[in-house]
Formats: C-alpha cells, structure tokens, sequence
C-alpha cells in the first residue's frame, strides 16, 4: 500500500506534462545549454591533470601557459552557459506555473455551490497560495539542478572508469548503502510533509473563520476559547514541523557519512597505487576531482529530497481539486441561446444534498415576461430551485426546460448571460461603487452603470456620497450597510440587462415601503424581462403577477395566477 502511494506521487510529475508541452522547444534550448555547461565543468578536472602531469612535473612553461588559457577559457563559458541556462529555465518554469494557475482558477469557476459547501476555505486557499507556489519555487530553483546534477554525475562515473576503472569501484562500493539510506528516509519525509500541509491548512482554516466570524466572538466574549482553540493546532503544526526538521537532517547527513567513508578508501587505494608506480599523481588528482564531484551532485540530489518531496505533496493536493468533477458540464453540441422568450418550466424536479431531498418531484411553470414572486418559509428550498434555474446545479432526476429545451442542452456561457441570479448575501470586492457595479464589464459607460443603480434605489445614497459612485466599498463591501450593499448588487444585475432575472432575497435589509418600490422600479429597469423574486416575506407578492408558494407539501399558486402547477414535496432543508 505504501508503495503504491509513492508510485502514485511520483506519477503527479508525470501529470505536469500538459503544462511542459507547450513549452518543449523552449526547454530543449534549456537543456542543451545545460549540457553545454555541465561539459565544461566536467573538462575542469581532467584540466588539472594536463597542468600536473604535461606542465609542472615536466617542467614545460609552454604547456603550463596553455593548460591556464584553456582552464581560464572552460571557466568563463561554463559561467555564461550557467546562467543563459538559469534564467531560461526561470522564465519557461514561471510562464508554466502561470498556465497551472489560470487553468486551477477556472477549474474552480465550474465547480458547484455544493463543493464549496463542503470544502473549507482555509484548506482551500493554502492549495491555491502555499501549495501553487511551493511548486513554483521547487520548479525554478530545484529541477533544473537535479537534472544538471543527473548529467554530471553520469559525466562523472565516465571519466573516472575511463581513468582508472579499479579505483572507481573502491569509491562507489558504498553507495548502494547511501541509496538505501536516502530511500527510506525520503519516503518518511514525503509521508511527513503532506501532515505538515494538512497541519497549515488547520491553521489557515482557523484564521480565515475565526476573522469572517469576528464580530460574534466579540459578541460572545469568545477570544480566549479562540486562542486555545489556535493554541491546539499550532501544537500540532510545530510538532509536524519539527518531525519534517528532523527527517530532512537524516535524510542529507546519513547518507553523507557513508559517502566520507568511501572518500577516505579512495585516498588509501589511490596513495598505494602512485606508490607502487601504477598511477601518476595527476591522474589521481583528477579523479579525486571527479570523486569529490560524483558526491557533491549525490549530496545535492539528497539535499534537494525535502524541496521535491514537498513538491510532490504540494501537487497531489493541486491534482486533487482538477480531479474534482465539475456537477454542470456542456454538452459537446450544445444548443444556442439567444435569448428566453418562453416559460420556465419544472418537470418533475428532484434534487438531494447527502441523501436528504431538497425539492421531491416538484413541477411548476413561470410565464415568460412576468413577474413571479416565490414565497415560503426558510428551508423550503427557495434557494435550490434558483440555483437549477440558473444551471448551478443540474437535477437528480427530471428537467429544467428554458424555451422549451432541457437547460442541460444549452451552452452554458449564454444560458448564464441569459439568466442572472442574485444571491441572496450578494459579495462586494473592495473597490469603488462604480467598480463593483460594472465589474467583469469593460464596456458599460458611467451613463449606464448611473442609470443601473437609480433602478436600484441608489440615488439617496449616492447623494448622500461626497465622492458619489466613487466611494470606496470596503472588504467585502463592510463600509456600507447590508442594505446598501444589497442595491449595489441589484445595480449590477440590472446593468447586464438579462432576459431572466432572479432575485434571491433581495430586499430582506430594506424596509416595506422602500422595497415596494425597487420591486416597481425591475419592471420599469427590464420591461420585457422575466423576473423572479424568492423571498419569504410577502410585501413583494403585492406587486408580482405570478405567486408560487413552496410549501406544505406542494407548490401552490395563486388563485389569480396564470399558472397551473402540478403537487410538489419540497423537504425541510434547503442549502
């Protein structure tokens, strides 16, 4: 079982190759620059053998001057090459790293309501920030220096067979042993890494719900209990850390003896074999060269296993969130939609969160162009409804029907520019009222976005506004009042002109009368839309045309109402 775990990290790299495609040209250039350079390093040694041998012991100034122009010359390019390398390899790694994020970030974007219900937050961030970027620093400082390390230990053990192939045996008869050793302490790094990153992910989740909730732990005079709380897993955090410290250290250091052992019995069997007359003492240098650098790119692999085996744990958690399937998907030929002219319709509808239905067999039907207000009590399923309706989740069983076709038929791109959904805790960025109106909306003019928020309600607060459309929101929009913030995503609906409009609880910060009247002001804002309001306060059925009540047991309608609605079970949990 544990084998199977290393393969199947070890594989995470193998993983990366859609993001290298791109990119192979550009690191065959990398690569060939490398071995240019790892070819210079490995001239160095053999150098110091011509300068022993041919130069100083024959005394030859002529020699000597051209074995120091061509070690002079061997250090140069090998410097520049070096470089050119490093910062190629630098600049392909961040340009492919860049790629994994966009890809991870829209990833993201089709994920349903239910996976971020599920998922903290916390966990969530430390993947995007210290998992991506830990593969990021290990990509652009480590990989490339395992595989230039590779290719000069390979250049190494050449030329030290090619010198003397007894000697070379007396130096590397340990390092299976160092192998063995490097191995098992990896594989224990690796396992502790990972606890490590979970260890981070409680802290991050910690600290992200204990600032969002900050006002009730004020409230509830809860600061120490959230202390102890972070002192708990901060205990767990440093005792992780502190088994990850122990098991890198082991990880480089045993191996290293083994290798100084085998240092030293090369200096015995090469010291008797100048001594008996079988090896120059320039042969023995160079090799004692390439023997001290066939250990420096073992050392360097060793003390890289932290960096890789963090990379390695870093990736699988990456990989984990791509292979999170996506609850709404296109179809491949998926139809158009231009715009919704026909009734939305419910065709017995079932949709359950862990087992529990939400909406049982539900069947309604809302005219186009009309004003459809959704009452019931909380839980109802109020909300679950406008999510299948705007295609943030797709049925267990039955149909959502825009214009007569499945909603799952559709392309999503234009069954979402279509339909709009206004959440009923709409999320303000921290910018500026105009910002926030026209956000994601590069062509809509002051004119526009003004107009959107006077439909909104907006011109009170506005007036009120030294600064007008340009008042700074806050974090999260937390310089206005819940009601200010409501109008101010309500404007942002209203700017993109949807033909479906869907408004869950919109209005629940503002009182009756004002209400009343940005409930009369959609119809005047979007004459020919379609529009839906979900609420449980029935203030806004005063002025809708169309009334569905979801509850007991069914899905009742109006006595006035030009729909007519088959029984419903909505459950008494919603999301």
């Amino acid at each position: 079982m544990q084998r199977t775990d290393t393969i199947a990290q070890w594989k995470s790299y193998g993983r990366l190759w859609v993001f290298l495609r791109p990119y192979t040209g550009q690191l065959a250039l990398v690569i060939l620059i490398s071995l240019l350079s790892t070819a210079l390093s490995l001239a160095q040694p053999y150098i110091s053998k011509l300068l022993i041998d041919q130069a100083l012991l024959k005394r030859d100034m002529h020699a000597l001057w051209t074995v120091a122009l061509l070690m002079l010359f061997a250090a140069i390019l090998g410097f520049v090459t070096s470089i050119a390398a490093t910062y190629r390899y630098a600049k392909v790694s961040a340009a492919m790293l860049f790629d994994m994020r966009v890809a991870l970030f829209r990833h993201l974007q089709t994920l349903s309501p239910r996976f971020y219900a599920r998922f903290r937050l916390g966990d969530l961030m430390s993947r995007l920030n210290s998992d991506v970027g830990e593969v990021q620093r290990v990509s652009a400082d480590t990989l490339l220096s395992v595989l230039s390390n590779v290719i000069f230990f390979a250049g190494s053990v050449t030329m030290m067979v090619w010198l003397n192939w007894r000697l070379f045996f007396v130096g590397v008869v340990l390092v299976p042993l160092c192998v063995a050793a490097f191995l098992h302490f990896q594989r224990k790094l690796t396992r502790l890494t990972r606890t490590l990153r979970e260890r981070s992910a409680d802290l991050g989740s910690l600290f992200v719900e204990t600032i969002l909730g900050m006002r009730v732990v004020i409230a509830l005079r809860a600061g120490e209990h959230e202390a102890n709380r972070f002192r708990e897993r901060n205990d767990a955090f440093v005792k992780t850390m502190l088994d990850v410290q122990v098991a890198s250290f082991l990880t480089g250091a045993v191996p290293g003896t083994i290798l100084t052992v085998a240092t030293a019995a090369v200096f015995l069997y090469g010291g008797w074999l100048i001594i008996e007359d079988e090896m120059t003492i320039g042969t023995l240098v160079a090799f004692m060269a390439y023997h001290m650098r066939l250990l420096s790119p073992l050392q360097g692999l060793m003390g890289m296993t932290s960096g890789l085996a963090s990379a390695r744990v870093s990736l699988g958690r990456i990989f984990e969130l791509f292979d999170t399937q996506a609850e709404v998907q296109e179809a491949p030929d998926a139809a158009p939609l231009q715009e919704v002219r026909e009734a939305i319709r419910l065709d017995h509808v079932s949709l359950r969160y862990d087992r529990a239905a939400v909406l049982d067999d539900i069947s309604l039907e809302i005219p186009a162009g009309s004003f459809c207000a959704i009452l019931g009590r909380s839980g109802a399923g109020k909300s679950t409804l406008a999510d299948l309706v705007a295609r943030n989740l797709d049925p267990d069983e039955g149909r959502v029907l825009i214009d007569g076709k499945d909603a799952r038929s559709l392309r999503l791109g234009d069954l979402r520019k279509q339909i709009m959904l206004l959440d009923q805790t709409p999320y303000l960025f921290n910018a500026s009222i105009a910002e926030n109106v026209g956000f994601a909306f590069p062509d809509a003019t002051q004119a526009a976005i003004e107009d959107a928020g006077r439909a909104a309600g907006l011109d009170e607060l506005i007036a009120r506004l030294p600064q007008g459309y340009a008042t700074q929101t806050g974090e999260r929009g937390l310089a206005l009042s819940a009601g200010e913030r409501q109008r101010i995503a309500l404007a942002r609906a209203l700017l993109r002109r949807p033909s479906v409009l869907i408004l869950d609880e919109p209005t629940s910060a503002l009182d009756a009368e004002t209400e009343k009247a940005i409930a009369s002001g959609l119809r005047t804002a979007l004459p020919g839309a379609t529009l839906i309001v979900i609420t449980h306060r029935p203030a806004l059925a005063e002025v809708a045309d169309t009334v569905i009540t979801i509850g007991a047991g069914k899905a009742q309608i109006a006595e006035d109402s030009r729909v007519v609605t088959e029984s419903a079970t909505p459950s008494a949990q919603d999301r």
